[in-house]
């Protein structure tokens, strides 16, 4: 009997304590939710992690340091060109060497019909020219009168560039421009 009470008087008591939570609850307003601040994350604009494959001419010189144009021309055509399917590409030279403007020509032309891309220049390079290049096929009109906050500080790491083509695309149309998180912004535009 002296059980039963107890666990009445228990039920009775966490059914008021979770009345109390739920009424809290309510009553709590994310309020960086309600301020229509619009959130921009840059590194949703790179591409995929993996994405990306170096083509590098180095196995290709003689010595590491000469380019035979009939012993390179041959390589080229028994290479595996295979493993770079569906990747953006980035052809390099990894040592010092002259290389002329037709060896990277020919290396491309080969690399075209299996990669996504094909870019001169080192991984970072490809990166900062494609992250401009998705950048600039946002529609600045969705932003028109807008508070918006580019995030900073992501776990992926955004070429700086990205921030000043962002800028430059945004500031004629937004209401506001912010860097960081929506509870702790460095303002940077604000439209008078």
């Amino acid at each position: 009997m002296i059980y039963r009470s107890n666990l009445k008087t228990s039920r009775v008591r966490i059914f008021a304590v979770s009345k109390v939570l739920i009424a809290i609850m309510e009553t709590i307003v994310n309020k960086v939710a309600e301020s229509g601040i619009i959130t921009l994350d840059l590194s949703s604009y790179l591409p995929a992690e993996g994405s990306i494959a170096v083509f590098d001419l180095k196995p290709f010189l003689f010595r590491e340091m000469i380019l035979r144009e009939k012993e390179y021309r041959t390589a080229l055509q028994t290479f595996d060109w295979q493993q770079f399917a569906n990747k953006h590409i980035a052809i390099i030279c990894s040592v010092e060497a002259i290389i002329p403007v037709w060896a990277y020509m020919l290396a491309a032309s080969y690399l075209v019909p299996f990669a996504s891309s094909v870019h001169l220049g080192s991984v970072e390079d490809f990166k900062k020219q494609y992250l401009i290049s998705s950048l600039s096929k946002i529609d600045c009109n969705d932003f028109e009168g807008k508070r918006v906050v580019i995030k900073g500080c992501g776990e992926i790491p955004v070429p700086d560039i990205a921030y000043v083509t962002i800028t430059a695309l945004l500031r004629p149309y937004v209401k506001s421009l912010m860097y960081g998180e929506p509870c702790s912004t460095v303002p940077i535009y604000k439209k008078k």
